[in-house]
């Protein structure tokens, strides 16, 4: 039996669906990634407390707060590793997996966010697409997601990789939209893959591009090696049918991570679409095996190195041993920004 209920938070992974704060559940739940479900949060916790709302803004979690989110997984080292429950019915209990509220069943957990917070399944999400029906269907962020223009995208991309989660991606992102928004491009930027959360495209906007997308945008919860590079498709796709001069795209977690950006390394069209690729890393190991993995297993030369493995001279030095240029966002975003541009200007002229 259906019942009406009113919730307090809706997490930004739902944001497809643009739902009020007055749903319809179901007791039987849809058991698949990216199905909407509503949750009762257990317990406090004073860190990784917050849920990302389907405008960007930052709610603090509290104990019997009502919540709406989606079915997924995540793996992530310096977060949550979490899978979809084999099973799932009211009363349960599932594990908030991250601020853009992903819900599964945590496995492990990094020490620095605790463990993570507890909730009780209430049931799955209805909505009632037929006017006037009362026939609901089972929510799903696939619901008003992109499909694609079918366009090809026909303009540069810059892409920015890592070594891992927090090795400085969006920063030297948002460093190279600021100068090519500058110098008046019109710029498109995205996140290729990663576990849903809208902070680093709205930080993209910030900084000056036209549109900023996501894989939650093409109806992706988390990506993986199965959905990485058709989802990316899909974004460079609809950023084309936007006119964009030049897009950026984020690679969220590693090289070596489990969210599939081997696969977008590793696919063909993808990579004859390469601009500039910028390669960030934590420190002088990551940088000098990232370098020599992006070359012995895609095939791809990086052309800049940033990130934490530059904050000063004496990385710059070291990424000079490996005949690379080196600049920092934080440092000198400029600097960075204007490296970038001058690499991809006549690329662009190109394609004009």
């Amino acid at each position: 039996m259906t019942m009406r209920i009113h919730v307090d938070k809706i997490a930004s992974v739902t944001r497809n669906l643009r739902l009020g704060r007055t749903l319809t559940l179901s007791p039987e739940v849809l058991l698949e990634e990216g199905s909407v479900i509503a949750c009762r949060v257990r317990g406090e916790k004073t860190t990784y407390n917050q849920l990302e709302d389907p405008h960007g803004r930052m709610s603090t979690l509290h104990d019997g707060d009502i919540l709406v989110g989606a079915l997924g997984h995540r793996n992530a080292l310096q977060g949550y590793e979490g899978v979809m429950p084999a099973s799932l019915k009211p009363g349960d209990t599932v594990n908030l997996l991250n601020m853009g509220g992903v819900i599964g069943q945590c496995l492990s957990h990094n020490p620095d966010v605790g463990k993570p917070f507890e909730l009780e399944v209430l049931g799955q999400v209805l909505v009632f697409p037929e006017f006037q029906s009362r026939a609901g269907q089972p929510a799903h962020v696939r619901m008003g997601a992109l499909k694609g223009t079918g366009l090809s995208a026909h303009c540069p991309v810059i892409y920015v990789a890592g070594t891992c989660m927090n090795a400085g991606k969006t920063a030297a992102a948002c460093a190279t939209i600021r100068q090519l928004s500058r110098a008046g491009y019109r710029v498109g930027a995205c996140k290729l893959t990663g576990v849903s959360l809208m902070r680093d495209a709205l930080a993209m906007r910030d900084y000056g591009a036209e549109v900023a997308l996501d894989f939650t945008d093409a109806g992706i919860v988390c990506t993986d090696a199965g959905s990485a590079a058709g989802v990316s498709h899909v974004i460079f796709s609809e950023l084309a049918a936007h006119g964009v001069d030049v897009i950026v795209a984020e690679t969220g977690d590693g090289i070596m991570g489990e969210y599939g950006v081997q696969a977008i390394l590793q696919d063909p069209d993808l990579k004859a679409l390469s601009g500039v690729f910028i390669l960030c890393a934590n420190d002088p190991v990551g940088v000098a095996g990232a370098v020599s993995h992006l070359k012995s297993a895609f095939g791809i030369q990086a052309d800049l190195i940033a990130g934490p493995a530059t904050d000063n001279r004496v990385g710059e030095r070291f990424v000079a041993t490996l005949g690379l240029p080196a600049r920092n966002a934080r440092a000198d975003a400029d600097a960075l920004g204007k490296f970038v541009l001058d690499l991809v200007a006549p690329k662009v002229a190109a394609k004009a």
